[in-house]
């Protein structure tokens, strides 16, 4: 008796999660030693640029920039990946970080055009001049990276196997969604993909982070994704590996 209604609450309080999937498959990451356990990696990230230590904005809490590139580095700087894709180039502060880190690959960095920013969504937290796009790798003088200019509603990768894939682009659920399921058919198993503004303790305070978990759920719903996604405690990065 007791067995039956304990699996009548878990089945109705399932129906009332909007994120059950997630609810099932996130996993919290006390920092960066026990990401590197779970993962398997043993080659510690180069973390360049006093930005990672800057607090601008209560976004910015318990170091949440420095959380992030620890996520991004060392996935980029593990499993000899000769493919990357990042979506949202902005300033190419994270392009410089991937590509810093996975020397000798190559970077498709790819930003919306100005001139289309009105297509590009609702949830686009920020949107910079073409001249301004990419300006931080430029200045370290990067030369592992490609720069594309295009709306991803439309873009899709030509390029692959991704080895390491980073969506920072448009945060609304359908482009979390559209950008991850293009990707998903270029990648192989034991591909790694990044959602950022992923964070399952602040998806009731900022929309634009309801909207990436919706859309990642999504991907749970229709069967694209299965597995667990790792997140590192105070960052906003969601780790997925393909399988």
């Amino acid at each position: 008796m007791f067995s039956r209604l304990l699996n009548g609450y878990k089945k109705k309080n399932n129906a009332s999660d909007p994120f059950r999937h997630l609810s099932a498959n996130v996993l919290e990451v006390r920092n960066l030693d026990c990401l590197m356990k779970a993962m398997a990696w043993s080659n510690y990230p180069l973390l360049d640029g006093e930005h990672l230590l800057e607090f601008n904005f209560l976004t910015d809490l318990n170091d949440r920039r420095i959380r992030d590139a620890e996520v991004l580095g060392a996935a980029c700087c593990n499993g000899d990946p000769k493919t990357l894709l990042e979506i949202g180039t902005s300033h190419g502060r994270t392009t410089a970080l991937m590509a810093q880190n996975a020397p000798a690959s190559i970077i498709h960095t790819i930003n919306i055009s100005p001139d289309e920013i009105a297509e590009g969504g609702k949830h686009v937290t920020f949107a910079p001049g073409r001249e301004e796009i990419g300006w931080y790798y430029r200045e370290k003088k990067c030369r592992n990276i490609q720069q594309i200019y295009a709306n991803t509603k439309y873009w899709a990768p030509d390029f692959g196997p991704i080895d390491v894939a980073f969506i920072d682009g448009c945060h609304d659920a359908d482009f979390v969604y559209n950008d991850t399921q293009k990707i998903l058919k270029k990648c192989r198993p034991g591909s790694i993909i990044m959602w950022h503004d992923f964070n399952p303790q602040l998806v009731k305070i900022y929309d634009w982070i309801h909207d990436v978990y919706q859309g990642v759920e999504r991907l749970y719903a229709d069967g694209l994704i299965s597995g667990r996604i790792l997140h590192l405690q105070d960052s906003w990065i969601g780790l997925y590996r393909v399988e």
